[in-house]
């Protein structure tokens, strides 16, 4: 039986896991990052412990793996901050911290406080690790739920402020699970006659509609999306987390559903007789607040977690298993769709109606620049393979309904609602496809959380794209300051959602050994894209939009 210390099990575990990266803010196992020198491991320190959070978690959303993040006792507190986001996101994100060590509770150690309970509300997961030998199966444990059923976050909390529990020497045995690398880890299938009951279902619509969520990618089950609405002729659409599901020009693709969304997507749902949710949690954003679909309304969900099943609509069938294959038995149960011509030719004449309004300002020249338009020159430009990651609020909104996903390969990354997410998430994104171009989309506002990481982007040469899409201000909160000062915004206001104008992003980005472009005029960004991509550095590109620019609201039933 081998002897080593918990630092070396550590290492060797990260290394066999086949995870490239760990990202973190000293001091914290640092005999750990000693050992992988020699493992090809990149050790990404980072300025703050939320940007090493959301780091992981768009390594993880992008490798389909688990992305590790650490921080030592003072950090704790906000590295679980930084978990939210992965939590509301089912992402495999594994958290390491040091924490209380028994000898000395109680004692008012430097810096020490009882962090541990705040993890249980960011966690699928909580671990408590008091003993090196029990380092071993703990953090297997951790490998386990972090992608097994619906993936999620999972915490090891160290006993010593800096883990210093890991420094001490024990028999440990190597033993690495090959099937907790990844997402999914299983694939469950569902019963028979529950298969037979969704098929039955879906024949006797007239009018159906699938809600297809981030299940979806997380499975892999994108060809049996597609493959199922072509064969019973059933209009998709996509939540944020699964864009890219299915490509925009698709003819059944009606767009994005809910808050965020494309009025055509939110009109069709809301016409429908029956909703098929696949690997969505038909939660508040994707239903517009459980408004679209209407409640009542006939549904049948698909979901890995039994938990799921019903939480939101009443269901005439429920599929317990994994998307992938649960689409896979379901494609093998029903019968090519009876013809429904009236019903995709209502769906397609939304959506077409929908594209012609939309291209209008997609297609604006106006100075200072539309957002729309900055999504349109993405669209245009982005390469096969290529990943855009979206910051949330107005990014969300702009990028959900007006970036177009047709090229093979392409991915959509989203902010689950932690705003900054956007630009540490891209530089983890990167670091999971190195080969592969991605870029990401914030507002200043967003841009503003994590600036100093663009020394960490230059340091390790990260060379992801952020456009900052910057009005110069939070103009999201417009109406609602508005609504505050009843109508006319007096005084003082403005400083409160406005920024200065002084500040030029792409100058700071080369002040910190980043590539800095800035664009005034439409013409002009998808040179800079270009310039960006071709400098193989990090790069920020910098446009300048409309303050006075607000996404449309989303569309709702009227009340009668």
């Amino acid at each position: 039986m081998p002897r080593m210390t918990g630092n070396r099990y550590f290492a060797e575990a990260v290394h066999a896991y086949g995870i490239s990266h760990v990202f973190f803010v000293p001091t914290i196992m640092l005999p750990a990052m000693a050992e992988m020198e020699d493992l090809d491991i990149r050790r990404v320190v980072t300025h703050g412990e939320k940007a090493a959070a959301y780091m992981a978690d768009g390594y993880a959303r992008a490798a389909h793996r688990p992305g590790l993040c650490l921080a030592q006792t003072i950090g704790s507190a906000n590295l679980a901050a930084g978990l939210r986001d992965a939590y509301m996101a089912c992402s495999p994100v594994i958290a390491l911290t040091g924490g209380v060590d028994a000898t000395s509770r109680y004692k008012h150690v430097y810096q020490e406080i009882e962090d541990f309970p705040m993890w249980e509300h960011v966690t699928k997961a909580n671990f408590h690790v008091d003993a090196l030998d029990r380092f071993p199966d703990l953090l297997r444990q951790a490998f386990r739920v972090a992608t097994s059923s619906a993936p999620g976050p999972v915490h090891l909390e160290m006993s010593g402020t800096h883990a210093q529990v890991l420094e001490r020497e024990a028999d440990l045995i190597p033993f690495w699970e090959e099937r907790f690398m990844k997402v999914p880890a299983f694939r469950p299938e569902p019963e028979p006659a529950a298969v037979r009951a969704a098929a039955h279902v879906l024949a006797q619509a007239e009018r159906p509609v699938i809600i297809a969520g981030g299940g979806v990618i997380w499975s892999g089950a994108e060809p049996e999306l597609s493959k199922l609405a072509e064969l019973l002729q059933i209009p998709v659409a996509t939540s944020l987390n699964a864009k890219a599901a299915l490509s925009d020009d698709h003819p059944l693709n009606v767009g994005v559903p809910g808050t965020y969304s494309r009025w055509c997507a939110n009109r069709v749902v809301s016409e429908a007789d029956l909703v098929f949710f696949i690997g969505s949690h038909a939660g508040g954003q994707v239903t517009t607040n459980w408004q679209v679909p209407r409640p009542g309304i006939a549904a049948i969900q698909l979901d890995i977690d039994p938990e799921e099943l019903g939480r939101n609509y009443p269901l005439q069938a429920a599929l317990l298993g994994d998307a992938k294959v649960t689409l896979q038995k379901l494609i093998a149960s029903v019968q090519p769709a009876r013809p429904r011509r009236e019903w995709l030719s209502r769906v397609q004449g939304l959506v077409r109606e929908y594209r012609e309004e939309s291209d209008q300002i997609r297609s604006s020249d106006a100075v200072p620049i539309r957002p729309e338009r900055i999504c349109k020159e993405i669209s245009d430009w982005l390469p096969e393979g290529g990943v855009v990651l979206s910051d949330t609020g107005h990014s969300g909104m702009w990028t959900g309904q007006m970036i177009r996903l047709g090229k093979p390969g392409q991915r959509f990354l989203r902010c689950a609602g932690s705003l900054g997410w956007g630009f540490p998430a891209t530089l983890g994104a990167k670091c999971a496809l190195p080969d592969r171009p991605v870029i990401g989309f914030c507002g200043d506002g967003g841009f503003y959380y994590h600036l100093a990481e663009l020394e960490t982007a230059a340091r390790f040469n990260i060379n992801a794209i952020m456009l900052v899409n910057n009005n110069y201000a939070l103009n999201q909160e417009k109406h609602l300051f508005d609504s505050a000062y009843k109508g006319q915004q007096r005084g003082r206001a403005t400083e409160m959602w406005h920024f200065s104008h002084e500040v030029n992003f792409a100058k700071v980005a080369e002040a910190m050994g980043c590539v800095g472009i800035r664009v005034e005029r439409p013409e002009d960004i998808r040179p800079a894209l270009d310039k960006a991509l071709a400098s193989n550095c990090p790069a920020v590109v910098e446009v300048i939009s409309d303050v006075d620019a607000m996404s449309k609201r989303a569309w709702r039933p009227s009340a009668t």
